[in-house]
C-alpha cells in the first residue's frame, strides 16, 4: 500500500475505536459470556453478539439478560462485566487486518491520526497502551472527557482543537450512524466502514456518509478521492 496524500490536503485522520480501528469484539463478548455463566445462563454465540458490540456494555447486557432486567440487577451485572473486561481487555483485541499498514503510511507521510471514542478513558488508555498505539496516536478523546459524547460533535471538535486543525480539512472513520452524524455536525468528511459492528437491520447506505469502505485497505484511496473532489480543498 502506497498512496500519496499530500496533494489531497488532508490535515488528519480521526478514527472511532471499537469496530473501526480495533477489533475489540472477542474480549467484550468474552466478558458478557463470563457474566452470563456466573448467573447460570448459557453463553451466546460470537456471531450473534458481534453486531451489537459498538453499542456498548448496556446493549450487550440487555441482549444477554433481557430488556426487562431490573435496574439494580443491571447495574450489578454491568459492574461484573466491566471488571472482567478491564482485566482482559487486550487479550484478543487487535487492529483490524490491514490497519497497521494504513497507520504506517500516515506516519510516513507525517499526517497525524487520532482516536475519538465513546469508550471511557480508564478502558481506552490501557487498551491502546497494550496494543502499542497510545504513543503513536496524535490525540485520543474519550467519551467521559466531554459533556456530550457522539453523536454530538463535541468530542470530534475537541480532537481538532488538540491537533490545531480546521475540521473541514480532516476526516472521520466510523462503524456506526452516530459516528457519521458527529462527523457531519463537526464539519469533517465522513467515511463509514462496513466491516465493523453493524446490526443486520441497520442500513449503512442510509447514514449519508461521504464514502463507504469494506476493508481498511480501501481507506487511503477513498480519502484521497474524497478530498481531491472537494473544491474547498483543491
Amino acid at each position: 500500500m502506497s498512496t500519496a496524500l499530500a496533494s489531497a490536503n488532508i490535515s488528519a485522520f480521526l478514527f472511532d475505536l471499537d469496530g473501526t480501528l480495533v477489533d475489540t469484539a472477542p474480549d467484550l463478548i468474552a466478558a458478557l459470556n463470563s457474566v452470563l455463566q456466573l448467573n447460570q445462563l448459557s453463553p451466546i454465540p460470537y456471531a450473534t453478539l458481534r453486531p451489537l458490540v459498538s453499542n456498548g456494555a448496556d446493549a450487550l447486557i440487555s441482549y444477554g439478560f433481557g430488556e426487562n432486567l431490573p435496574k439494580k440487577k443491571h447495574q450489578a451485572v454491568k459492574a461484573s462485566f466491566l471488571n472482567y473486561y478491564q482485566e482482559h481487555l487486550a487479550q484478543e483485541s487487535r487492529l483490524f487486518d490491514g490497519f497497521d499498514q494504513v497507520l504506517l503510511q500516515l506516519e510516513k507521510q507525517d499526517i497525524p491520526w487520532g482516536i475519538v471514542t465513546n469508550k471511557p478513558e480508564y478502558l481506552t488508555t490501557p487498551l491502546l497502551n497494550n496494543l502499542q498505539l497510545l504513543k503513536r496516536a496524535s490525540c485520543v478523546v474519550c467519551g467521559d472527557q466531554v459533556t456530550q459524547p457522539k453523536p454530538h460533535p463535541e468530542s470530534i471538535l475537541m480532537a481538532c482543537r488538540q491537533l490545531n486543525i480546521a475540521p473541514n480539512t480532516a476526516l472521520y472513520l466510523g462503524d456506526a450512524k452516530r459516528d457519521i452524524q458527529a462527523a457531519k455536525l463537526a464539519g469533517l468528511k465522513s467515511i463509514a466502514c462496513s466491516y465493523g459492528y453493524i446490526p443486520p437491520d441497520d442500513d449503512i447506505t442510509r447514514w449519508q456518509a461521504d464514502r463507504i469502505i469494506k476493508h481498511p485497505d480501501e481507506l487511503l484511496v477513498a480519502a484521497q478521492m474524497l478530498f481531491s473532489a472537494s473544491p474547498a480543498l483543491v
